[in-house]
């Protein structure tokens, strides 16, 4: 079930009427889109992060992945503001994958290459 509070697809947050802080929703969604829209990563099937991340890398996480990025299965791992923020893709949404230099599209088995 989707969150009323929130986009259906992307899962941006509304701005909820009379709400205070209005900024950090606003800037919670421009987070999240500037690390969907476009997408391109530094990897896909990553299971370990990388010690010194770069603030606005992105991977695909395989299955198993350890350390921070551990129980994110799938996920899209984006560094952001010092700190790993998780999406779940849908299945559909694709990604251009600089390290094996394919385009790859999430299916329900996962990422495949195009």
């Amino acid at each position: 079930m989707s969150d009323p509070l929130a986009t259906p697809h992307l899962a941006l947050p509304y701005i909820a009427a009379a709400q205070a802080q209005k900024h950090v929703t606003h800037n919670e969604a421009l987070r999240l889109l500037d690390g969907i829209v476009q997408l391109a990563v530094e990897a896909s099937g990553a299971v370990t992060p990388p010690g010194s991340p770069v603030e606005g890398a992105r991977y695909l996480l395989g299955a198993s992945p350890s350390g921070a990025w551990a129980g994110q299965n799938g996920a899209l791992a984006l560094f952001v503001d010092g700190a790993w923020l998780f999406v779940t893709p849908e299945i559909g949404w694709i990604a251009y994958d600089k390290a094996a230099d394919a385009v790859v599209v999430r299916k329900v088995a996962g990422w495949t290459a195009l």
